[in-house]
């Protein structure tokens, strides 16, 4: 017998899918069923995002003294540290498309979100009640306004530092000697600091993830 929680898991897994489709409304309508509304799915998306971002975070650094110990290289087993510094790249950068995407799918879930918010603000008759919610509603907007605006600067510094990555992954692939290994020394020096900034952009988007999640969840009990 299938459970609800594999369901679940599985409508969550394919909503990508469905997304490029067009198919948001199926989607939204299936998560209904088992009792998730566009703000579950959208507080839900935004906590994978800072998973998202924690991951992408870790294999980056990761990645980072993967390249430092190669440009640093003596001899030995050069085509072996090749290798492991091309897989870690390859991770890093499917750490950022995956960020990417999750980026664009809690901006189209959280604009869904406010277009139906405003929908029934619109149907209030109570005006007290509808000035409330129409606070909640601006205040909801700013905060993923927030989010998303520190999710893209993130996003944006993240491009050159994987771009770097491969572009000198690519090179050491054509010059697997000790000669092209001692000419990056320099290379690692600069992308280093590209790196730490990264780092900290990360630190404050997932801070941003924080407050959006706060700020969806004051209303509820």
């Amino acid at each position: 017998m299938i459970s609800r929680r594999w369901v679940l898991r599985y409508v969550a897994a394919v909503a990508p899918l469905i997304v490029l489709v067009g198919c948001t409304s199926s989607y939204y309508k299936a998560m209904k069923t088992f009792g998730k509304e566009k703000r579950d799915i959208l507080v839900s998306r935004v906590k994978d995002s800072k998973k998202d971002q924690q991951q992408a975070k870790e294999q980056i650094k990761t990645t980072m003294e993967s390249f430092q110990a190669l440009t640093g290289f003596q001899g030995g087993a050069l085509e072996k540290n090749y290798k492991k510094l091309n897989s870690e790249y390859e991770k890093a950068a499917d750490s950022a498309q995956k960020l990417h995407n999750r980026i664009d799918s809690i901006d189209q879930v959280s604009n869904d979100l406010f277009k139906e918010w405003q929908k029934e603000i619109d149907g209030m008759e109570n005006k007290k009640l509808k000035a409330q919610s129409a606070v909640m509603l601006r205040q909801s907007r700013l905060s993923e306004a927030n989010y998303i605006k520190s999710m893209r600067q993130t996003e944006a510094r993240m491009t050159p530092v994987i771009t770097a990555f491969h572009d000198q992954v690519t090179f050491l692939k054509h010059n697997l000697n000790a000669r092209a290994i001692g000419s990056l020394k320099g290379t690692s020096a600069k992308m280093s600091t590209d790196v730490d900034v990264l780092m900290v952009s990360l630190d404050g988007s997932m801070a941003q993830a924080d407050a959006l999640i706060n700020s969806l969840n004051a209303d509820q009990p």
